[in-house]
């Protein structure tokens, strides 16, 4: 039963939190329109109101102006922390992974669902989830403060070879946490569903490696893991590449070992990003390229389970 909350109420639980009282809005109970949930409303889901101050923005590769309308940043007027509010919000589309498809979709019961599973453990996102009036399942998310995995590789000013020998260890030691705590999921017959390197978030105040934003799902087929495991290929290629390998790029600044390349170097899923690492980097171990090798198009076998992936990991790690 959700706590019922006056304008007079509000205001003083947000007067704790801000030197100047900001404006209070509409006190929303029911979200399904949530695009009627701006600056200044107050949220009350269960016994807690949450101040809204914006909507999240997406911040996929250069995409940070895209705002998420059902993505709320808000603080909770309980202890004055602040808070990702995530709505109720379906879409479908498809994937594809070389020639196989994919209908993925959102589900907010899936990581409502998670949430509780991966309580307490360190290399995920925490928070709980509570339904609305209308029966929509709301998650309140803890913030996290960091920079995503993706931002960090980018704001290295090291050549590749320093790279590699220094900061890489590392990051793959992070890595393999997160690779593990894939794998803890599989084990409980879940999956994350949008596994990419801005949806890792580098902990300020702790180090560790978390995942954020697990509602996606997708109707499997062979292998309900197979989307989660070719995430964490492209992942795995982009830190020992210090980035994407693109063809392009090659063609400007490498052009040498551009001419070595084949089709069957070149990654299953992005066909203008390299696979086969040892051919830019004659240094990458071949234990750690032949993971790489797992995710090319060239793939013969590819990981039934993440579990194989980590074992694989686990070799090449402490070969280095």
């Amino acid at each position: 039963m959700e706590e019922r909350f006056s304008l007079n109420s509000i205001k003083d639980l947000a007067a704790r939190w801000f030197p100047r009282l900001p404006p209070i809005g509409t006190i929303h109970y029911d979200t399904t329109d949530f695009f009627r949930i701006g600056y200044g409303d107050a949220l009350v889901l269960g016994k807690k109101a949450y101040y809204v101050r914006h909507n999240a923005k997406e911040g996929r590769f250069g995409l940070d102006d895209e705002e998420k309308f059902w993505v709320k940043r808000s603080i909770d007027l309980d202890d004055g922390s602040l808070k990702i509010v995530k709505l109720e919000f379906r879409e479908k589309f498809q994937a594809h992974i070389g020639d196989f498809s994919f209908d993925c979709f959102r589900s907010p019961k899936k990581e409502a669902r998670l949430l509780n599973l991966v309580s307490g453990h360190a290399n995920f996102m925490h928070g709980y989830s509570v339904k609305d009036p209308a029966g929509n399942t709301v998650r309140v998310i803890d913030y996290i403060y960091g920079k995503t995995l993706h931002s960090h590789i980018l704001s290295l000013q090291v050549g590749h070879e320093d790279f590699y020998h220094t900061l890489f260890p590392d990051i793959f030691k992070n890595f393999l946490e997160c690779v593990e705590a894939v794998a803890f999921l599989h084990e409980h017959h879940e999956k994350h569903g949008d596994i990419r390197r801005d949806h890792i978030i580098i902990d300020r105040e702790s180090g560790r490696y978390r995942w954020i934003d697990f509602d996606f799902n997708y109707l499997h087929r062979e292998n309900i893991y197979s989307y989660d495991l070719f995430g964490l290929g492209n992942i795995f290629m982009y830190i020992v590449g210090m980035g994407d390998v693109l063809l392009n790029d090659l063609r400007k600044k490498n052009p040498s070992a551009l001419d070595s390349l084949r089709e069957d170097d070149l990654n299953i899923v992005f066909n203008n990003r390299v696979a086969n690492l040892e051919k830019i980097f004659p240094y990458v171990s071949p234990s750690i390229n032949r993971i790489l090798m797992h995710f090319s198009k060239g793939a013969e076998v590819f990981y039934d389970n993440t579990s194989q992936m980590v074992n694989d990991l686990n070799e090449a790690y402490h070969g280095l």
